[in-house]
């Protein structure tokens, strides 16, 4: 890795054939209230994505009607995040508070392949997620059963590993925190570490944004035509002349409709997650780029700030996918209220066989083709 004070290429090539990290440390820390609260901040962040992700995780798991496949691609998602939560983020809030890196070279190298390799799988899992929507509202096609779930949960892991695996042998440069508050990619001139780092944030990002978006956008149009069907339908219908076929027409028509507004909530929620993806990534990016590519970014004074908050803003993602289960999937409430001890519940819990008496509706059984979502 270059150093922000030297301009030859001797220097890097020095560094990369010794392992030593040539950083400068001129770069301008965070004031010290802002680095306090941002730390204060991702410890809550690491708390509420631990306690968040693991009831997803801990509902699947326990319940075997809860097991269909898109569930076990949440159940993924949502370990990934844990392990995010574990491996990285308290080590970055503690290098924050004190600004500098306790624990040592290696630990760095290995902490900065595990945060690549988790955020890989959440993306591969967030890809997944959107593509098996596409084919089932666009195309019709509803192939994804837990089985086959599986199998691409597993896939998945593999080739995020095979993507992130490099950072650990030594494909780039990662600097040992003197400029940023993580071990992070940093300025290199080498043209195979660049290309390594170009197709890194192409497989976090750019690729998967492209492919979810281009899906939403055909599952939009698919809506829209789908809706103005139904309405034209329901004005063409004379009540007063029905016949009973076309009484058995309205009511295809009425489950239609309904089957619509359910497939409307579940695209909504997953578009939720898109947005909040791109978002957290977008900036993280086109900042990787940046300090690999531009060495007066990487050594400009306020690169430090910039990475806090950047790598920041990459973690809140951790804990906005279970703030989103709670707030659009009423199972998924439920399924939290019936976790906590009993003491704490506000209304007292209710049987489930007199549940079932008193509103079936509320009962509810996923088969391998149903979703929470």
């Amino acid at each position: 890795m270059m150093s922000c004070n030297s301009t030859s290429t001797e220097t890097s090539e020095y560094a990369l054939l010794t392992g030593s990290n040539v950083s400068d440390t001129g770069a301008t820390t965070p004031p010290a209230p802002l680095r306090v609260c941002l730390a204060v901040v991702m410890l809550l962040m690491i708390v509420v994505g631990l306690l968040g992700n693991a009831v997803v995780c801990v509902i699947v798991y326990q319940r075997p009607a809860m097991r269909s496949a898109i569930n076990l691609l949440l159940a993924t998602l949502a370990f990934s995040d844990i392990m995010l939560s574990l491996c990285c983020m308290p080590f970055t809030a503690v290098t924050l508070i004190t600004v500098h890196w306790h624990f040592g070279d290696y630990f760095c190298r290995l902490s900065a392949t595990l945060y690549w390799f988790f955020v890989l799988e959440g993306v591969a899992i967030l890809l997944i997620i959107s593509v098996d929507r596409f084919l089932i509202i666009v195309q019709r096609q509803d192939k994804l059963n837990p089985h086959r779930a599986k199998v691409i949960i597993a896939v998945s892991w593999a080739l995020s590993f095979c993507v992130s695996a490099p950072s650990l042998a030594g494909w780039t440069m990662v600097e040992v925190p003197a400029r940023a508050p993580q071990c992070v990619l940093g300025y290199t001139e080498f043209p195979a570490s660049r290309a390594y780092v170009v197709t890194l944030v192409v497989a976090v990002f750019f690729v998967p944004f492209g492919v979810m978006l281009c899906s939403y956008l055909c599952i939009l149009h698919t809506f829209r035509k789908n809706a103005t069907r139904v309405h034209n339908k329901s004005d063409s219908l004379d009540l007063r002349q029905l016949t009973r076929a076309g009484l058995r027409r309205l009511q295809r028509q009425q489950q239609v409709s309904l089957d619509l507004s359910f497939k409307t909530k579940a695209f909504t929620t997953i578009l939720i997650l898109f947005v909040g993806f791109s978002l957290c990534w977008l900036p993280h990016s086109v900042y990787s780029l940046l300090s690999v590519f531009s060495r007066r970014f990487y050594c400009s004074p306020s690169f430090y700030t910039t990475s806090s908050c950047v790598l920041w803003l990459s973690y809140v993602k951790s804990v906005f996918n279970p703030i989103v289960y709670c707030w659009r999937i009423k199972k998924f409430r439920e399924a939290c209220i019936e976790l906590l001890p009993q003491t704490f519940q506000i209304p007292p819990r209710v049987p489930e066989r007199i549940r079932r008496r008193i509103q079936p509706s509320t009962v509810y059984a996923c088969n391998e083709n149903q979703s929470a979502v």
